[in-house]
């Protein structure tokens, strides 16, 4: 569950603009998946997947912005 919450709080920030609260969760739900991954609560590569797409809403959410 804190994986997903995590994850919908980088989405929420992203979708809200606000720029810096999205890069600082993003950070805490790539810490989260890395360590759910090493655990075996989720496959490394579904962590890897999530990590990519969390960082390409962040950077595409930066690029309208300009």
């Amino acid at each position: 569950a804190e994986l997903r919450t995590k994850t919908k709080s980088v989405r929420a920030a992203v979708a809200a603009g606000a720029g810096d609260a999205a890069k600082t969760e993003s950070v805490a739900a790539q810490a989260k998946l890395d360590r759910a991954a090493a655990r075996g609560v989720i496959h490394k590569n579904k962590a890897a997947r999530v990590k990519s797409r969390l960082s390409k809403a962040l950077k595409n959410a930066k690029a309208a912005k300009k």
